[in-house]
């Protein structure tokens, strides 16, 4: 481990008690002002019992982090720890709120005789018991508190009766019954066991039928196929396995990226579905009639998304403006005039709606999941309490696979290890001046980085700029196609390489501010690539909207769609390809030269930030180009694919676990976060501001001859209005609520406002868990106080008795 951790005086404070617990503290009231009066106005007194006396002086209470002194100096500090307990007092132990209601163990069997009873007298109108009133935790056994022999002979009756009233209920009320009970977990297996033993025996006297044989049989049947369906489906979860064995081996941390690309690759599936099912099958099966003759660029096409690909599925340019026949069915023997016209499809209409729902749809998705993520994420847990419960209740004894119990055991070891470092780690408190000239040096690493974060994006700026230039000085002169189309590539290779560069000046600039947290260092990191990231797809979605779009013809492009689908296809591929270099480059190699040159046995850390920056990055290009590419989800998912393998292959070989261990407990909740607000709130403008403002190419694509792409919406609102004027209303409500923007501006202010309510009612309950807690451990200072008077009476009580029988005996050899 990498500390020790007390289970001692600390957890004392944090024992809980029921809700209805009044009225014990009031009966700890007036037993201490019982015991002050007993105290002097005693009428009578008898002897004390020697044996009593005895077992008085050698009581002791067990518990942590109590410990026994034979030297006659005090050694505790606290008056519960080490001192001597009387049976009075034990008794008092025993009636505490957070160990028993005050019954005995005879009293609670008898209760729950009862209870059993009136179960079964009103199972008909009560057909499950859910609604006990809540018990609480057995006594305190094993401090000889002695009950007689007419006690235990009753208790064994009422035991005899709940017995046979447990097996007279159903097996599902029986367990709820026995979970109930407060008992502890021996007494409650050896009730069950009685009440199977005698099941088994009233059935052996009493042969079942055939039918109730089947009954069972079949009952058990589907039970059993109804666990393996689930144990099925919870196999069927995409990379639980690897994701366990990261998870083990390398933490949380480390951990949350590969769930993060796990959500990614399920975001881009639903994207994928989306515009397969409505837009690429379609226009597949209607396949327009093209003669275009393409040449071929020795294959590097697959890498600018030119030449062949220009004119297929894979981009905007290639899909028809007209509704879609399916075919025409003729009776036989018939005129032609008598055909009857096949299936239309509007496919403006459709590829119109199509992008939209997916937009909104994703949408309500990232919300969700980011209120659901802030809801799981910023829960009270107190890392006591949750290494208490990982290191007593987290294995699991159905796992039985020696290489499942390997994985557990490490997963289990990595999160202790987390705990355990969470909870010793203490925030450190600096002089003023140190403070000062740490502050400083912060503000000199956040200058430096915002300075080159400006230089890179003004350095991208003129970079397209002069492509730009150079793409229409081309065009006007006939040169080369081969070196046209790989100049297609510079800027796509400069902005990866940005990329590439920029988080290891950041890594290293971080590395001088020597933060004490590895939390914090991810999070100042992140916050950096991501300042970068959001800075360059800015310049960038200027150039496409701003420069190609606004004057295709000095490029000479016929379908300025096409050509920043085409782009975008670029700069995803080259994102994965210099993702490539920097695994090898990065991990692999650095790995041997560590390992080999300098032989040391340290590998590279894994840099969560860059890792996670580059996914969100990965995915508004995929965001931005769905509509000029509806096929760019594809290319993503199989990006994310090969990347999943290759991250977690270069992981384990190449990476170590971080010197620090650090529980990740918020790094999901953040991830989805930045996913949802710079990222698809980013894409989602620039799209809504493509569709509503800029005028489409006038010969290809769905939407050609439109002034905009939105007009698509309206034209075919006006059809059904001609049609049928009974839809007038539906001209009225696409004006006021789709082309109006305040329409758009409104839905996504209630989507923030529920984001921010959610939030805030979060809040609220961490500040009400927060409360909770403090009550908690007060109630429980109190209960410490509280025996501590209850043991002051008693040792009192013992000096004044001895006086007063001495008294009592001199009376009496006068008389």
């Amino acid at each position: 481990m990498a500390g020790r951790v007390s289970f001692g005086s600390d957890l004392v404070t944090d024992i809980e008690s029921p809700a209805d617990e009044d009225g014990v503290h009031d009966s700890f009231s007036q037993l201490i002002q019982e015991q002050c009066h007993d105290l002097h106005d005693v009428i009578e007194m008898t002897p004390l019992d020697v044996e009593q006396e005895s077992r008085d002086d050698f009581m002791y209470m067990e518990a942590p982090g109590y410990q026994r002194s034979d030297s006659d100096g005090p050694q505790q500090t606290d008056h519960l720890i080490g001192e001597r307990w009387s049976s009075d007092t034990l008794k008092v132990l025993s009636s505490m709120p957070s160990r028993t209601i005050g019954r005995s163990r005879g009293a609670i069997i008898s209760q729950y005789c009862n209870r059993t009873m009136q179960l079964r007298r009103h199972r008909q109108s009560r057909p499950s018991i859910q609604h006990f009133p809540r018990s609480a935790r057995p006594s305190i056994r094993g401090y000889r508190v002695e009950t007689d022999g007419a006690g235990f002979e009753e208790e064994e009756s009422k035991r005899e009766r709940l017995v046979n009233n447990l097996q007279n209920l159903s097996a599902h009320d029986r367990v709820r019954v026995l979970r109930a009970m407060p008992l502890s977990v021996a007494e409650k297996k050896e009730l069950r066991m009685l009440v199977l033993n005698k099941a088994e025996h009233s059935v052996s006297q009493s042969q079942i039928p055939c039918c109730s044989q089947l009954k069972y049989y079949i009952i058990i049947a589907l039970r059993h196929g109804w666990y393996g369906w689930l144990s099925f489906l919870s196999s069927l979860q995409l990379w639980q396995t690897a994701l366990k064995c990261v998870g083990g081996r390398f933490g949380t941390g480390v951990l949350s990226y590969f769930v993060f690309l796990r959500t990614l690759l399920f975001f881009n599936v639903f994207l994928f579905l989306v515009t397969g099912l409505f837009l690429v099958v379609p226009q597949a099966i209607a396949h327009p009639e093209q003669n275009i003759t393409v040449s071929s660029t020795w294959g590097l096409e697959v890498l600018t998304g030119a030449g062949y690909f220009s004119h297929s599925l894979l981009y905007y340019g290639y899909y028809s403006n007209q509704k879609l026949q399916t075919g025409h069915s003729c009776p036989p023997s018939k005129n032609v005039t008598s055909c009857s016209p096949g299936l239309s499809y509007n496919m403006p209409l459709v590829y119109f709606f199509t992008i939209g729902a997916a937009f909104f749809i994703t949408c309500i998705i990232l919300v969700y999941s980011m209120s659901k993520s802030f809801g799981q994420s910023f829960r009270i847990d107190k890392s006591k309490g949750l290494l208490a419960i990982k290191v007593f209740s987290s294995w699991d004894f159905k796992v039985i696979k020696k290489s499942s119990v390997r994985l557990q055991r490490a997963n289990i070891g990595t999160q202790l290890k987390e705990l355990v470092a969470e909870v010793n780690r203490q925030e450190l408190k600096f002089p003023v001046l140190q403070r000062l000239c740490r502050l400083l040096i912060h503000m000199v690493a956040w200058i430096m980085c915002l300075a080159i974060i400006i230089a890179s994006v003004l350095a991208v700026y003129y970079f397209s700029e002069h492509m730009h230039k150079d793409l229409i000085r081309t065009h006007a002169s006939s040169s080369d196609p081969l070196l046209k189309e790989a100049s297609l590539l510079a800027v796509p290779v400069v902005v990866s390489s940005i990329n590439l560069l920029l988080p290891g000046f950041f890594n290293a600039v971080a590395w001088m501010e020597e933060y004490d947290s590895p939390s914090v260092l991810n999070y100042v990191s992140i916050s950096r690539n991501l300042l970068l990231k959001v800075s360059v797809l800015g310049v960038l979605c200027y150039h496409w909207l701003g420069r190609v779009a606004s004057d295709p013809h000095s490029l000479g492009l016929e379908c300025w769609e096409s050509f920043v689908g085409q782009e975008l296809y670029r700069f995803l591929l080259m994102d994965f390809v210099f993702m490539l270099l920097d695994t090898f480059f990065g991990e692999f190699l650095w790995r041997l030269f560590s390992q080999k040159a300098l032989k040391r046995k340290r590998k590279p850390v894994f840099d969560i930030a860059r890792n996670v920056l580059e996914l969100i990055y990965g995915q508004s290009l995929a965001w931005l180009g769905v509509l000029f590419s509806p096929l760019l989800p594809a290319v993503q998912i199989i990006k994310l694919l090969f990347l999943f393998y290759m991250k977690k292959v270069s992981l384990m070989m190449n990476c170590q676990a971080s010197g620090k261990p650090w529980r990740a407990c918020q790094m999901t909740t953040i991830f989805i976060t930045l996913l949802c607000f710079p990222a698809f709130l980013g894409a989602a403008v620039c799209v809504t501001y493509t569709m509503w403002t800029m005028s489409p190419s006038k010969s290809c694509g769905p939407f050609r001859g439109l002034r905009t792409m939105f007009q698509a919406g309206k034209l075919w609102v006006q059809e059904l209005a001609e049609v049928n004027p009974n839809l007038q209303w539906l001209a009225s409500a696409h004006t006021y609520l789709v082309e109006n923007p305040l329409f758009l501006f409104l839905s996504a202010g209630i989507f923030l406002i529920v984001i921010y309510f959610h939030s805030q009612v979060v809040d609220g309950q961490r500040k009400i868990i927060e409360l909770l807690q403090e009550q908690i451990e007060n109630e429980g200072e109190d209960k410490k106080f509280l025996i501590t008077r209850l043991q002051d009476i008693h040792e009192r009580k013992k000096g004044v008795t001895p006086r007063r029988v001495k008294g009592a005996s001199e009376d009496s050899s006068y008389s």
